[in-house]
């Protein structure tokens, strides 16, 4: 289980363990949270007033201070897994829906007509429509795109990185989402 980690402003951070929410919160670093309780922690008692500590974390926390990087100038890292949520694991070339292991990253203008890897130039394709299309562009192939690819939001980003996303997590990150965004339909 993760937590979602955002800066006092609200923008997320990271994706953190259990652990290391509770280091945020024994040094005072969290200024607020929504969402469920996800877990509490019980510590040592006082010498003095003899209570247990306790700590109880909730899946989303803001924590102190300002972000050291504009997390809006990051490009998200493009990896398989996240593309094909990103294309919801629809071939972008015959429109079927596959099982992950059944689909490929597609380049649009292929790698040794000097295309690029990343978001603009990559869709999901099945090994069947990646195989025939080959190393030519969709118009060589006469295989036109069914759907546009898009370089997904911050906020998509932190959606895409994590398969165990708890229900509150994401209703937080999908109010964020824009209104354009895939992953809305």
């Amino acid at each position: 289980m993760k937590v979602l980690k955002l800066s006092a402003q609200g923008l997320p951070q990271s994706w953190i363990s259990l652990e290391q929410a509770v280091t945020h919160y024994a040094a005072d670093e969290v200024r607020w949270e929504v969402g469920g309780q996800v877990a509490v922690f019980r510590g040592g008692h006082n010498a003095i007033t003899g209570e247990q500590s306790i700590i109880t974390v909730n899946s989303i926390i803001g924590t102190q201070g300002v972000p050291r990087i504009n997390p809006f100038n990051l490009r998200p890292g493009l990896s398989n897994s996240k593309l094909f949520v990103r294309d919801r694991n629809v071939c972008a070339y015959c429109g079927g829906n596959f099982d992950e292991a059944d689909l490929t990253r597609e380049h649009i203008v292929p790698l040794c007509q000097n295309g690029p890897d990343h978001w603009m130039n990559v869709v999901t394709a099945c090994r069947s429509c990646n195989h025939r299309k080959s190393s030519r562009t969709p118009e060589q192939a006469k295989m036109p795109l069914l759907y546009a690819p898009y370089v997904p939001s911050l906020w998509e980003d932190f959606i895409l990185r994590n398969r165990r996303i708890l229900s509150d997590q994401m209703e937080f990150l999908m109010a964020h989402v824009p209104k354009t965004s895939r992953l809305l339909v």
